[in-house]
């Protein structure tokens, strides 16, 4: 079992660290380097991010530990994501690529709707099993869905709205790779219930087409994050 496990996170680092590096959609870096600082007196403004002195950088601007220990799923909707952005590792900056862990609760964990502005994700299941899909734009908003096992890939195009559910009963964990250092999440329940200052009800109401009581109901619900 150690050694399936252990092919299967060489599998993901590997996979996750070159599919999308070829095809980054930020901006290409300019330099070998540009490790994120937050002091604008001794650096340079490039891509959202201060520059630090090449001759200052270490491995520790390219380096986290950690992303093997399980995770809390304890939230609402049973899912934790850990991200590795710029805001994890100030190497990533210019680099157009960026990770996550995603932990999922037994019988029916969600990482709910939600899109990424700036980034196509690639996700690898290492444990669990797991129902994912996405929905395509207007006017189709087709949905495609596929259930994966230990080892499967499956990708999210940038901008969609997309999911995943663990319909297993053991706890799942997968990773994934997007290719922007800051690839942004709106999640949608949160974003459209949740936002702050909250949408008028009205406006709600008759986009959903729900009661108005019900939207109220539903703004006081959300407002929490799994990330």
């Amino acid at each position: 079992m150690k050694g399936h496990c252990s092919f299967l996170a060489v599998f993901a680092l590997l996979a996750l660290a070159s599919i999308l590096g070829t095809s980054a959609y930020d901006p290409s870096p300019l330099q070998d380097t540009c490790v994120a600082i937050n002091d604008p007196k001794t650096g340079i403004f490039v891509n959202g991010k201060f520059c630090k002195d090449p001759k200052f950088v270490t491995a520790d601007d390219f380096f986290l530990s950690g992303l093997n220990i399980p995770r809390d799923t304890s939230s609402p909707v049973g899912s934790v994501v850990t991200p590795v952005n710029v805001d994890q590792i100030p190497g990533l900056n210019t680099m157009g690529i960026s990770l996550v862990r995603i932990d999922y609760a037994p019988y029916a964990g969600l990482n709910p709707p939600h899109t990424h502005p700036r980034a196509t994700e690639i996700l690898v299941v290492l444990e669990g099993t797991l129902y994912v899909g996405f929905v395509t734009s207007n006017p189709d908003n087709r949905l495609i869905s596929k259930v994966l096992h230990p080892g499967d890939v499956f990708v999210f195009p940038i901008g969609l709205i997309h999911f995943q559910q663990n319909v297993g009963k053991t706890n799942a964990v997968a990773f994934a790779s997007l290719s922007s250092q800051n690839p942004g999440v709106i999640t949608i329940p949160n974003a459209v219930f949740g936002s702050n200052p909250p949408i008028n009800p009205d406006v709600l109401t008759r986009a959903f087409q729900l009661d108005n009581n019900v939207v109220k109901y539903l703004q006081s619900r959300f407002g929490w994050k799994n990330n």
